[in-house]
């Protein structure tokens, strides 16, 4: 992949839509999160016209906060999945990364969860909350097991969209990549509540 890679998505859009580009802006991957699903259930495409399907994210539950998400290709072939580590914390997200084999591999940890109480906190202050997004911008990594980092993902300063950049700080093969890459696109949209 051509680093740093961005995922931008409208905050105000009725089903959510994201973009991946890499550094060149060439469109990596399209998203259109349908809407009033009880069971997340996400495709990613080559393009906005949605006629390839490169991999699929869905949930192996019903709403519910432990639920793991499994990544497909386009053939059906499991890649890996998330799960979010425990219940959600108002301090600091973090989740847990599988293999195919459903070993977990990675783990992604909020670098900085003050940004989180204090989003959460201001977010609710009549107008002012609207400038939240521009102002308290998380940032997350990535990390083997061992603690190694090998992505960032940060939220960039944007009023009433959502603009994320992945940045790449370790080693990783191309299947470690793409799983990276699904499991922070699946992690925003978990965590895209918070602007």
């Amino acid at each position: 992949m051509n680093y740093p890679i961005n995922f931008s998505f409208k905050l105000l859009a009725i089903a959510s839509q994201i973009y991946i580009r890499d550094a060149d802006d060439a469109l990596l991957g399209y998203v259109k999160q349908k809407l009033f699903k009880l069971k997340e259930d996400i495709n990613v495409f080559a393009d906005e016209n949605q006629a390839e399907r490169l991999f699929n994210i869905k949930a192996d539950r019903v709403l519910d906060f432990s639920a793991k998400y499994n990544f497909t290709d386009a053939g059906g072939k499991l890649l890996g999945s998330i799960k979010r580590k425990g219940m959600r914390s108002i301090f600091k997200a973090n989740y847990e990364i599988y293999d195919e084999r459903e070993v977990q591999v990675m783990k992604i940890s909020e670098e900085n969860g003050w940004i989180k109480v204090i989003d959460s906190l201001v977010g609710e202050v009549p107008v002012v909350g609207m400038f939240t997004g521009y102002f308290f911008n998380p940032s997350y990594v990535v990390s083997r097991l061992n603690d190694t980092p090998v992505v960032r993902l940060a939220k960039q300063p944007a009023f009433f969209e959502g603009k994320f950049q992945m940045t790449k700080l370790g080693d990783m093969n191309a299947e470690e990549e793409d799983r990276a890459l699904l499991s922070l696109l699946t992690m925003t949209l978990l965590e895209r509540v918070r602007g």
